[in-house]
């Protein structure tokens, strides 16, 4: 196990956190410990906190306007990234969804087919069918416990007449992180299939030490300059209830069906939250990238010591563990089972499609003590339940 790396996830006790409103800690009985919906357990960014406090100071709570936020990604982009934005064509959205949203109303029509790579972030399937449009699920390869791409399986399914593709990078549940050779096979069969590509790159700044995130946009394919993608300090600075995010088109992007209310939802206080972020907070996000690594480790170990039967691969980007539990002899929906006997909330794999039969997602973004209790409270049910099983 590495060292103790310093990160904002042991600050906060578990009593300072049951204070807090939002739905991870409010949306459960108080005797269950949450480790499911995708907020981090740490107090806000000092520049955040700062810019939230004097917007507040002066009342400036009125309709949002994007104001400085898309110089402040475009530069947070360029430094990370090595990414080139032009400012001028970032478009001010409410959230991550909402920007999935409008490029599908773009680049499709209702009727039309969307191709996935599941198990993914349950809404993409929801939000797809609201809209009129049909799942494809082309499903990764998974095998000896890891998750890749599997190009072949996605070509066919590019080839049942798809019209677009959402790009979950990193990728949620997986923890996958796409390679720049991977993203540009996967431009070269969008050029070859005639299919657009939306890349959801929210949880780009949370890559492992090492890792480095390839925006799709940056790639050398027509998929590239004609699609979209969104952006947002939402998941990296944990800002997701203030409701600010952007979409990127590419530069040879289709924008003439684009609905024109794109600002409708978004927050003032979300937008210059995120342009705090992005402008200064650069500090922060690498103790938390270094704290989610630490946390990893220990989940490795605790699991290595207490549940040896459950898979776990460590996940190259975002703060989510996503774990197999097909041994454990819980079923198909072991999430369930871990909430109801054992007071511990991780998110059922079926919410991320099929694939997620036996799996359960854990967010590694909290305090080593609440870490290491959920294991615990696992354990004591695991345990129990494979002794009674057949595996």
């Amino acid at each position: 196990m590495t060292p103790h790396a310093p990160s904002p996830f042991g600050i906060l006790t578990e009593e300072q956190l049951r204070q807090r409103r939002s739905l991870k800690w409010r949306g459960l009985k108080p005797d269950i410990l949450p480790l499911w919906v995708a907020e981090m357990d740490a107090p806000l960014a000092a520049p955040v906190e700062r810019a939230l406090i004097e917007a507040v100071l002066r009342g400036d709570t009125g309709y949002a306007d994007a104001g400085g936020l898309p110089e402040a990604f475009a530069g947070f982009a360029e430094r990370r990234f090595g990414w080139t934005v032009d400012a001028g064509s970032l478009m001010l959205i409410a959230d991550i969804i909402t920007g999935v949203e409008v490029a599908l109303q773009t680049v499709t029509v209702p009727g039309d087919s969307v191709v996935i790579s599941t198990p993914v972030y349950g809404p993409y399937f929801h939000h797809i069918e609201l809209l009129g449009r049909k799942v494809i699920s082309s499903p990764l390869s998974y095998d000896s416990g890891a998750y890749r791409l599997d190009l072949d399986r996605l070509a066919q399914d590019f080839a049942r007449g798809a019209r677009a593709y959402v790009l979950c990078n990193p990728h949620n549940p997986t923890g996958l992180v796409f390679s720049r050779d991977q993203l540009q096979q996967i431009g070269r069969l969008a050029d070859e299939f005639g299919v657009a590509v939306i890349a959801d790159e929210v949880f780009a700044p949370l890559t492992a030490p090492g890792v480095v995130h390839v925006p799709f946009a940056t790639i050398d394919a027509e998929a590239a300059a004609r699609g979209f993608s969104v952006q947002g300090a939402s998941k990296a600075w944990n800002l997701a209830g203030l409701k600010a995010a952007l979409l990127c088109p590419g530069p040879q992007a289709d924008r003439s069906r684009m609905r024109q209310e794109l600002t409708v939802g978004a927050s003032m206080l979300g937008v210059l939250a995120s342009e705090a972020a992005f402008n200064d907070g650069e500090e922060w996000l690498d103790q938390v990238r270094a704290g989610i690594a630490e946390r990893s480790d220990l989940l490795s170990c605790l699991l290595a010591r207490s549940l040896p039967t459950v898979r776990y691969q460590p996940p190259a980007g975002t703060y989510l563990a996503w774990l197999n539990l097909r041994a454990c002899g819980v079923g198909d929906d072991p999430a369930a089972v871990l909430q109801e006997r054992g007071r511990v909330a991780l998110y059922s794999g079926l919410y991320f499609g099929a694939e997620g039969r036996g799996f359960a997602r854990l967010n590694l973004a909290t305090s080593r003590a609440i870490l290491t209790e959920a294991v615990a409270r696992m354990s004591r049910v695991l345990v129990v339940q494979g002794s009674s099983s057949q595996w």
